[in-house]
């Protein structure tokens, strides 16, 4: 084979070192390059095992492999793809494309915590030359599909930064991916890529955009090396996409470490190759490897069939990776890769004028989702195998030839024009006939410029927006969108029912009695009426539980409520499961049911490293909610137990409040007896709370709201607590000991000594009045005021006196002390006290007179309130003594007594002093007592 191709481009090479003399002046290092480049292909060109170098969604690439694999007929065909994806591959013919092969791991092993979960995805379109090799190979028979590309989880060995990839290249400029939902359907995944074709050198892609007269590297590609190898043979072809990546190869510095990683993967697939053949003892000849060009070309000393065996293969982590297929789509590709928008979309067009220009017949899956039917199996058993000819040097033709100008398809430019002239009206253009002509000339004109007879898609496009674009975008897309959604649009994919994992199977199985297209994209609207038809209450499970999991717009409830101990009636939702698939498919990789899975990120978030007594009492809630488990809910509650033992601050105190207010109320309605982990929880909190309150009242990190909280939960759960054991002697202690400076907080302290029975509501009011009537505190009074609003949480008893003393501060308030604290009230209510505003509103209307026209004459009744009046011993012990009502109707006695079956007498009146008698003999103790009463 050596001596065959001995000489093949000699000739090239002279040629090169006279080129490379005469414009560098004497050899150095350009005609290294050249001749290098030279080498590499020549190279490549003589290896036994032929190498066919590819670029990825290119429809020049897909074109000649689909005639290579008719011609050559092998029987083994080696993928550069990740080796761990090769059982999937069988799952495309289920699918839609485009879609992206996935492997997803979030039990990782050996891999920094922090970079979970870990994707890889490997997108694939009809249009691309691995698929084509992937069609043959499985639906011819006899021929095996080897994938010898480095694993997943090589992938992240190899990588040292763990978030980009070695194939990923950042977007610039116009190449930046699109701002559409489809662009997100990768996720942040790392993309695997069969045939990266992109100078790494930025200067070069510079040079080569500047003198093309091109916008960005998928135009340059499109026009340099699309449309001149779309009609060329095999031959030139190999060589030309092996020159490319060679000089690439050689003119890309690149960082260390991603050189390195290219290096290795070529290592890893030539040693995978060479495995094979040994162990399977098939002959090269009968083979063929598909890679990028850029591998194609490589330089290791691995390289071949021949190669070295140096090589180690590292062990995988213990890392469970889990595969799939996820929906994929051009904005998505684009995005991932740094693509210039439409780019894919404009691939996919010119892949089909390739088919239907050079009758090439291309391979396609049998039963492919959305695909033509194809005679690819009666063609190739029809069809022998081309006999192997020896390689000739097609290069030095291909680069002297001038460039081959395509004659203009006006018929093709005219539909162009008129078509994006209607669509820019639908969108809200005041797009006439004129503009398409203009759209047309201008096509024309533009080419002329950039040295092309034929427009492309980029010509048509600038045309477009130089003639039709205005000041603004009367709707959501712009001109430049409108070309692209014309040019074939952004094409999503989808995976089929038997190609989901069994969590996805198992949701659509049981949404089935919804009747609804769950597989279709786009929004649809769910009625469940669950009063008549109840056996759709399962239905509605599934859908709370897909709301709590999916991203938001998955599942939206539009009507219905899910709370603790009530049960639907009817409900409205909004599903979008076919625009979210990818996530729902995520969802399998984690386990085989969503009440797994909700199960699993429950109990993840309850015993996390960040995980607060809060966070685990909601995820008790949402276990009693969703899952209804009271197992579950037991464990989670006993975490939160602990968790509240060891939390030092009160930051959660609002929160742990109001969830434990609603279980406590949960489990009263529901449950015969309150679960021993709620007690506990009660007892606990209790103790705690009491140990932390003074320190609370002194803490600048604390808030008032916070405090409240405390109070609010100590009060609240006082009694429960008390009866489990606890001392009230603890709360009065701490009350006690709390001495805060802040005027909030010493209106929260105040209100708390009124809830213990320590401070009357007689000398509240008093220490009211006497901030008012103090002139150096009357600014800081609305501050107080605030704390009593916060204090209605603890104690709510005092509604009555806040709207008083709200009342007393609009009052006796001066305005510039007044004014600038009402917006402070306005959002502490909205935003700490939303639950609080109805209280205090539901008392001023009580109070307050209901019409205008009465408050003229309206007294406070805190203003109204009668004297005391001393209690007469005399009066008291000379009035009508006993019960003088039951004396005189004694038949109503007599018949509760029977009722009873009490059997007793009535007595005699007896004329000494009847009644309360101790109070007859010490009035001062009533007198006292009434006075207070009628200051409270």
């Amino acid at each position: 084979m050596s001596g065959t191709h001995e000489g093949t481009f000699e000739a090239l090479r002279g040629q090169l070192r006279e080129a490379a003399a005469t414009f560098a002046d004497g050899p150095d290092a350009l005609e290294g390059i050249l001749l290098g480049i030279v080498d590499d292909v020549d190279r490549a060109v003589r290896e036994p095992l032929e190498i066919f170098p590819v670029c990825h969604h290119s429809p020049a690439s897909a074109i000649a492999m689909a005639r290579r694999l008719r011609e050559k007929q092998p029987k083994v065909v080696y993928l550069e793809l990740c080796e761990d994806m090769a059982p999937l591959l069988t799952e495309l013919r289920n699918c839609k494309l485009p879609v992206a092969v996935q492997a997803y791991a979030t039990d990782i092993d050996g891999f920094p915590a922090e970079w979970s979960p870990l994707s890889v995805v490997a997108p694939i379109t009809e249009a691309s030359a691995e698929y084509q090799a992937i069609a043959y190979a499985l639906d011819t028979p006899g021929v095996e599909l080897v994938l010898v590309d480095r694993s997943s989880d090589h992938v992240f060995q190899w990588d040292a930064r763990g978030r980009h990839c070695d194939d990923s290249v950042e977007p610039a400029g116009l190449d930046a991916p699109p701002a559409e939902e489809e662009a997100a359907l990768h996720g942040d995944a790392v993309g695997v890529e069969i045939g990266d074709l992109r100078p790494r050198f930025g200067e070069l892609e510079e040079y080569l955009l500047r003198h093309g007269r091109v916008r960005h590297w998928s135009e340059w590609w499109h026009q340099y090396v699309e449309l001149p190898l779309g009609d060329s043979d095999h031959d030139t072809y190999r060589q030309v996409m092996l020159l490319i990546g060679s000089l690439f190869r050689r003119l890309a510095p690149g960082d260390p470490h991603r050189v390195r990683v290219d290096e290795d993967r070529e290592r890893y697939m030539w040693t995978r190759m060479r495995e094979h053949l040994v162990a399977t003892g098939t002959d090269p000849a009968d083979c063929l490897y598909v890679c990028g060009a850029f591998h194609a070309a490589s330089r290791v000393a691995e390289f071949g069939v021949h190669g070295t065996d140096t090589f180690e293969i590292s062990p995988r982590s213990a890392t469970k990776w889990l595969h799939g297929l996820i929906p994929s789509s051009h904005a998505a590709i684009e995005a991932q890769f740094g693509l210039a928008a439409g780019s894919v979309s404009i691939a996919t067009t010119v892949w089909a004028k390739n088919v239907r220009r050079t009758r090439v017949e291309p391979y396609g899956l049998a039963g492919q989702v959305g695909a033509k039917k194809s005679r690819a199996k009666k063609t190739a058993a029809a069809a022998a195998p081309v006999p192997a000819v020896p390689s000739s040097d097609k290069l030095t033709g291909f680069l002297q030839q001038p460039p081959v100008l395509d004659r203009l398809d006006q018929a093709e430019l005219l539909g162009w024009s008129v078509e994006i002239v209607r669509a820019a009206r639908r969108s809200g253009y005041l797009a006439s006939t004129a503009d398409a002509i203009a759209v047309f000339e201008t096509s024309i004109l533009l080419a002329g410029m950039r040295d092309r007879a034929r427009p492309t898609p980029y010509d048509f496009q600038d045309a477009a927006v130089t003639c039709i674009e205005k000041d603004a975008v009367p709707g959501r897309r712009d001109v430049r969108r409108l070309v692209e959604i014309m040019m074939g649009g952004d094409r999503v994919g989808q995976v089929g029912y038997d190609a989901l994992p069994p969590l996805a199977r198992d949701v659509h199985d049981r949404l089935a009695p919804l009747n609804l297209k769950l597989q279709q994209r786009g929004v649809q609207r769910a009625l469940l009426d669950i009063a008549s038809q109840p056996e759709l209450e399962q239905c509605s499970d599934v859908l709370w539980m897909l709301g709590y999991l999916m991203p938001h717009g998955a599942a939206r409830p539009i009507m219905g409520e899910r709370s603790l101990g009530e049960r639907p009636i009817q409900e409205s939702w909004d599903l979008a499961l076919g625009t979210h698939q990818r996530a729902l498919i995520e969802l399998g990789y984690e386990g085989v049911s969503i009440e797994q899975v909700l199960e699993q990120r429950l109990r993840r978030t309850a015993y996390g490293p960040h995980a607060t007594a809060a966070t685990v009492l909601e995820a008790v809630e949402d276990a009693t909610r969703y899952l209804r488990s009271r197992r579950l809910a037991d464990e989670l509650g006993t975490r939160a137990l602990e968790v509240l033992s060891a939390e030092r601050s009160v930051d959660g105190a609002p929160e742990v409040l109001r969830r434990v207010r609603r279980l406590l109320a949960y489990y009263r309605t529901s449950e015969p007896v309150l679960p021993p982990w709620i007690e506990s929880f009660a007892k606990t909190g209790y103790a705690h709370y009491c140990t932390l309150l003074p320190t609370a009242f002194t803490d600048e990190d604390a808030t008032v709201r916070q405090v409240a909280a405390m109070l609010g939960f100590l009060f609240s759960m006082e009694s429960l607590a008390l009866s489990l054991g606890c001392d009230r002697t603890q709360l009065e202690l701490a009350v006690a000991q709390s001495h805060p400076s802040d005027p909030p907080r010493t209106a929260l302290l105040w209100a708390a000594q009124v809830q213990l029975g320590h401070l009357s509501r007689a000398d509240l009011r008093a220490k009211c009045d006497e901030l008012l009537g103090n002139p150096l505190v009357v600014p800081t009074y609305p501050r107080y005021l605030s704390g009593f609003v916060h204090a209605l949480e603890p104690v709510p008893g005092l509604t009555d006196f806040v709207v008083e003393a709200v009342s007393n501060a609009f009052g006796r308030l001066p305005d510039p002390v007044l004014l600038p604290w009402l917006p402070t009230l306005i959002t502490t209510l909205r935003s700490d006290g939303a639950e609080l505003a109805p209280l205090l509103i539901r008392e001023a209307g009580r109070i307050f007179p209901g019409r205008l026209a009465a408050l003229d004459e309206w007294v406070p009744p805190w203003r109204a309130q009668p004297e005391p009046q001393a209690l007469r011993p005399a009066q008291r012990a000379d009035a009508g003594s006993g019960c003088t009502l039951l004396a005189a109707h004694p038949a109503a006695c007599d018949a509760v007594a029977s009722l009873l079956g009490c059997d007793g007498t009535w007595e005699t009146a007896d004329p000494g002093p009847s009644g309360a008698a101790l109070a007859g003999r010490h009035p001062d103790t009533a007198v006292a007592l009434e006075v207070l009463l009628a200051g409270a």
